[in-house]
């Protein structure tokens, strides 16, 4: 049985302003999935800061292993233009809120791809919180909020957090922020300027542009915040765009933290997928910015928050995952600084396991008994 459930929000007053959530309903969305072989005490919650995973390609199959599932939609369902890390922590807290309130004495937290960030971060600070504000200085004050831990803690296809994965796809070829095609060919692999296989020299000076970039535009981004607190009155942020996004080396050359992905990306050629404007940070605010993208200020940091958990961890990658790659889930289990933790492999699993029911059915598998090994599930 599936069961649409709407889940008070935790609001900030003042950053739902800036993003224009406080005209919403005062509600969260998710789906509750029930056990297909009765009563479950134990609940897993499905994340991620802006995809619908209402209809998550686990829910079901954890109900049929006897787990009841939810999948859920934060305030930024479908747009992370104003989305603020911080905010989306409220949502999961006021989730595993409800959930406790509807009775379920377990509750595992389930991060997938962009969910895998969010929900370490989650988790850190609901057992030990530290973060008093966004970096822009806003709410949500998290040492003052509600946020219950839960029980365990899993993390499919992940990466550690926003910030950090675009910084990695970031072109650094891209000189002048309002021109796209103002490149530096000493940096072009996008267009195929330069060619795989690249270097290890390239690839550090390649590494250390995208930092720059990412550098240049918070600190571009600080400056129109200090013009407009200037200014005074009521705007307190602005929009802008950011252009090519999806340049990362490892798209183009898999030797580079080999796997048993195939070249290109999930949105098709890498040169496409760089200047589309439907992929990874495209548009954003500048309060937003340093929320969710700033490397060098955003509280999302993965492996950091990750160092903090007690919780049971289980983390699964796919190794033909063109999104979340093999490092990304070896540096979060490292990160992890208690001994019950557990790595798995999905051999030739895709980012979403899209048109692989036999790789969904071997997750929902090792999810469900790991919670068993674990007596967090019947």
């Amino acid at each position: 049985m599936t069961e649409l459930l709407g889940i008070p929000m935790q609001a900030s007053d003042r950053i739902d302003v800036y993003s224009g959530v406080s005209r919403m309903a005062g509600k969260i969305w998710g789906s509750l999935h029930t056990s297909q072989t009765g009563p479950s005490s134990t609940v897993a919650l499905v994340v991620h800061p802006t995809s619908n995973f209402m209809g998550h390609y686990l829910l079901e199959p954890l109900t049929r292993r006897g787990i009841d599932a939810v999948g859920l939609a934060t305030r930024y369902i479908g747009n992370d233009s104003s989305l603020t890390m911080e905010n989306c922590v409220l949502d999961i807290g006021a989730a595993i809120r409800f959930l406790r309130e509807r009775g379920y004495e377990k509750v595992v937290l389930i991060g997938n791809s962009g969910g895998g960030g969010l929900a370490g971060l989650y988790q850190s600070q609901a057992e030990s919180p530290t973060i008093t504000s966004t970096p822009a200085g806003d709410p949500p004050d998290l040492t003052r909020a509600d946020l219950p831990p839960a029980d365990a803690l899993a993390q499919l296809m992940a990466h550690p957090g926003r910030a950090q994965v675009l910084t990695d796809w970031l072109d650094p070829a891209v000189v002048d922020e309002h021109d796209p095609w103002a490149r530096d060919p000493d940096l072009d692999i996008v267009n195929g300027v330069i060619r795989p296989p690249f270097s290890a020299e390239f690839l550090e000076r390649y590494r250390a542009a995208q930092v720059a970039r990412n550098r240049r535009i918070t600190a571009w981004v600080r400056d129109e915040l200090d013009r407009l607190a200037r200014a005074g009155g009521e705007l307190q942020d602005l929009p802008f765009v950011v252009h090519g996004t999806i340049a990362d080396p490892r798209f183009i050359d898999t030797s580079i933290d080999p796997s048993d992905r195939e070249p290109g990306t999930m949105w098709g050629p890498t040169a496409v997928a760089n200047m589309m404007p439907a992929s990874l940070a495209h548009y954003s605010s500048l309060r937003s910015w340093l929320s969710q993208w700033s490397l060098d200020e955003s509280n999302c940091d993965g492996r950091t928050h990750m160092a903090r958990i007690s919780v049971p961890t289980l983390i699964m990658y796919g190794t033909a995952d063109q999104v979340c790659f093999p490092s990304y889930a070896t540096e979060m289990f490292d990160a992890v600084a208690h001994d019950d933790k557990r790595l798995v492999p999905v051999a030739e699993g895709l980012h979403y396991l899209s048109g692989q029911p036999e790789k969904v059915a071997f997750v929902a598998d090792t999810v469900a008994d790991w919670l068993r090994a674990h007596e967090l599930a019947n």
